[in-house]
C-alpha cells in the first residue's frame, strides 16, 4: 500500500461559481491535476453516502456533480475508476439507489466498491482500541485516492470534510456495525480517524460547501446553501484546515486535526500553504453570511491568523 500522496505542496483552491459542478472544474483546474492523476491510474473517488438523505439536505454529496467529477477525471485517462465507499447509517446500496448514484455510476461506466463488504486485507492501525481493521483489498491497489464530501459540523468528530470521509467510509460496516460503533471505534474517535488518515494518503480531497451542515451533524443539522463555493486540494490536512476555519475552528479546535499536523501528515496553518482562487478570508465571509446572516461571524476578522489565532 502507498505511503505517501502524490503531491506533498499545500496546495489549496478555493472556487464560487454559478453551479457546484463549474465550480468544481475551476478548482481543479487550479492544481497540478496532471500530475495527481496520471494516464492508465487506477482511481478511487470516494462521495460521503453516510446516509439515505437528500443532498440538498447536507447529509451526502450531488450526484450531478459526483457525475462532473468523474468525467473530469475520466479527460486524464485513468485505466480505470471506482467508486468506492460504505456507509454507516444504512446498506451502501441503499443510499445509492435512493438518491440516485446507481444511474450516475450506469451512465458512467465505471465501477462501484461497497467499502462495507470483501475481499479484504488487514490494515494494522496504532490505535489503543482498534488495532486492526479490514478493508477492501481495493485501496491496496489503487494508484489515486480521491475524497469528495461536504463540509459539516460533526457531534462527536467535530468536523466532519475529507479526511473522516475517508476514515469512516473505508472500515466495513459488516464488521463494526450499522453505524460504525460496535467495536469501540467511537470510544476514541478522533485518535481512530487519526491512524487511519496515516494509513491511507488522500490524493485529492475536495470540499463541497454547496449545501454544508451546521448544527448537529452529521445527518440531524442544518444545511447551508452556499451555492457553488468548493475546497479542493493537494493535502487533506490544509483542506480540512481550512473548512474547519469556516466553521470556526483553528486547527486545535479539532483534535485529529492538530495530530495530524504535529505528525507531519500534512499543513494546517494556512499562511504556509498556497491558496488559488478566492481569498480564504473572503470564503469565510460568504459562508458566514450564508449560515449566519453575518459575514464578519468568522476567525480571521481583522487579518489571516496563524495556527494559534
Amino acid at each position: 500500500m502507498r505511503q505517501n500522496r502524490r503531491i506533498k505542496e499545500p496546495i489549496v483552491s478555493i472556487t464560487k461559481a454559478l453551479t457546484e459542478g463549474n465550480s468544481l472544474e475551476k478548482a481543479l483546474n487550479l492544481l497540478p491535476i496532471d500530475e495527481i492523476i496520471q494516464k492508465g491510474d487506477k482511481v478511487i473517488i470516494t462521495p460521503n453516502w453516510v446516509k439515505d438523505e437528500e443532498a440538498k439536505d447536507g447529509v451526502v454529496v450531488g450526484p450531478k456533480t459526483l457525475q462532473r467529477l468523474i468525467q473530469y477525471v475520466k479527460t486524464k485517462e485513468p485505466s480505470i475508476i471506482y467508486i468506492a465507499t460504505g456507509s454507516g447509517g444504512v446498506e451502501t446500496s441503499q443510499v445509492m439507489t435512493s438518491v440516485g448514484y446507481d444511474k450516475v455510476i450506469k451512465e458512467e461506466n465505471v465501477e462501484f466498491i461497497d467499502m462495507n463488504y470483501g475481499p479484504f486485507i488487514e490494515l494494522n492501525l496504532n490505535h489503543q482500541i482498534i488495532k486492526t481493521t479490514p478493508i477492501n483489498k481495493i485501496v491496496e491497489e489503487a494508484d489515486v485516492i480521491i475524497s469528495f464530501t461536504q463540509l459539516k459540523y460533526h457531534e462527536e468528530a467535530t468536523v466532519t470534510a475529507s479526511i473522516k470521509n475517508i476514515a469512516m467510509g473505508y472500515p466495513p460496516a459488516s464488521v463494526h456495525g450499522f453505524p460504525k460503533k460496535k467495536t469501540g471505534i467511537h470510544e476514541d474517535l478522533h485518535g481512530f480517524i487519526r491512524s487511519m488518515a496515516k494509513k491511507i494518503p488522500i490524493d485529492l480531497a475536495i470540499i463541497s460547501l454547496d449545501k454544508a451542515m451546521i448544527g448537529t451533524g452529521p445527518i440531524f443539522g442544518q444545511a447551508v446553501d452556499t451555492p457553488g463555493l468548493i475546497i479542493a486540494s493537494t493535502d487533506p490536512v490544509a483542506a480540512d484546515s481550512v473548512g474547519a476555519r469556516l466553521l470556526g475552528f483553528l486547527p486545535q479546535g479539532v483534535s485529529y486535526l492538530y495530530g495530524l499536523y504535529k505528525d507531519g501528515l500534512g499543513e494546517a496553518n494556512p499562511i504556509n500553504m498556497t491558496i488559488k482562487g478566492l481569498d480564504l478570508i473572503e470564503a469565510e465571509k460568504i459562508f458566514s453570511k450564508a449560515a449566519y446572516g453575518n459575514k464578519d461571524s468568522i476567525v480571521d476578522r481583522d487579518k489571516l491568523k496563524d495556527i494559534h489565532g
